[in-house]
This record gives C-alpha cells, sequence and structure tokens, in this order.
C-alpha cells in the first residue's frame, strides 16, 4: 500500500532540533496556550489528561503551569513526572506534541511571576494562596504539524489539487529534539 505521503509532489517533513525546535514550539503555543496536559502516560494503563493554560514559554523551551498541590495531577506527577503536552491551534493547523518530565515547585517568586487575578477562581486567597504550585516541564521531543504558508494558501492548494486530481498538499510535519 503507497504512502500518502509518496504522492507528494514538495517536501513535508521537516525535522527540527535545538534552537530551531524551541522556535518552533514558541510559535505554536503562541496560537494556542490551552493543552491537554496528560500524566500516568508509563502506567500501562490510559493515561489521565484535563485541559490546563500554559502560562509561561521560557527562552530554555520549559513550559510553565499553575496548579494545586492538592490536586490529583500534582498527586500523580509525584508517582510518574513524564508528561505528553497536546496543543491545536486551528481546525486545520497548529498541531504540537510534546514529551517531557514535569516538577513540581512551590517557588513564591515565581507564583507572583505567573498568577492573573482569574486565578483567583481556583486559588481563592489569591497568589499567596498555600494550595497553589508550579509544574515546569523540560520538554524532550515532541511532534508537529503546521502549514508552510498561512491557511487561506494552504486551503487553494487543497482545491486545486481536488481540481486536477493530484496531491497539492501546503502541510509541513515534523520530529522536535529539543
Amino acid at each position: 500500500m503507497d504512502s500518502i505521503n509518496k504522492q507528494q509532489a514538495e517536501g513535508n517533513f521537516e525535522f527540527l532540533e535545538g534552537e530551531a525546535a524551541k522556535k518552533k514550539i514558541k510559535e505554536l503555543t503562541d496560537k494556542s496556550s490551552i493543552c491537554f496536559f496528560c500524566t500516568n502516560i508509563r502506567t500501562g494503563k490510559p493515561f489521565d489528561t484535563r485541559p490546563m493554560a500554559l502560562q509561561k514559554l521560557d527562552d530554555d523551551g520549559n513550559l510553565w503551569f499553575l496548579s494545586a498541590k492538592d490536586s490529583f495531577k500534582n498527586l500523580e506527577l509525584k508517582q510518574d513526572p513524564f508528561v505528553q503536552l497536546l496543543f491545536q491551534g486551528s481546525e486545520y493547523t497548529d498541531f504540537l506534541q510534546l514529551y517531557g518530565e514535569a516538577t513540581l515547585s512551590d517557588d513564591q517568586s515565581l507564583i507572583n511571576e505567573l498568577w492573573s487575578p482569574l486565578f483567583k477562581t481556583w486559588f481563592t486567597e489569591g497568589k499567596d494562596d498555600p494550595r497553589i504550585s508550579i509544574i515546569k516541564v523540560v520538554p524532550q521531543e515532541g511532534y508537529y504539524w503546521d502549514t508552510k504558508h498561512n491557511r487561506a494558501i494552504g486551503f487553494i492548494k487543497r482545491v486545486a489539487g481536488a481540481v486536477i486530481g493530484k496531491t497539492m498538499d501546503d502541510s509541513i510535519e515534523g520530529k522536535l529534539t529539543v
């Protein structure tokens, strides 16, 4: 059986490492800061997942989140620190999957830096709520699906391909190694 990728007239794979991978992660997380944060991924059972809002992506490519110390997520991270993060920036493109290791902290200066007044919904005592913790995820690898140009050009190429019966996809995908 032939792969659809064999029908591609243009290169649609670009594997990125180091700074190029960090740049792609920033580009895609800027389009959507909400992800599915998946834990218990190494247990041999279905993983646990919940939506989380990314608070910061630092220059080293680390991802920062706020979480409750007494949450199931934090308990799971103490048993298995490895996580999968799944981002979707749009219905057609801007997909990102990251695998990495999470650590927990309660550094108040970081909490102050990441704090937003909206968090008072979950942390009713404000940024000094003793239940607040920080999750730092250090990505090790991932995979992305994006477009080479933009959504409009991608759409035009798909329509043209359908009309002439040729695969003309503007997508680009590849492995990320941070």
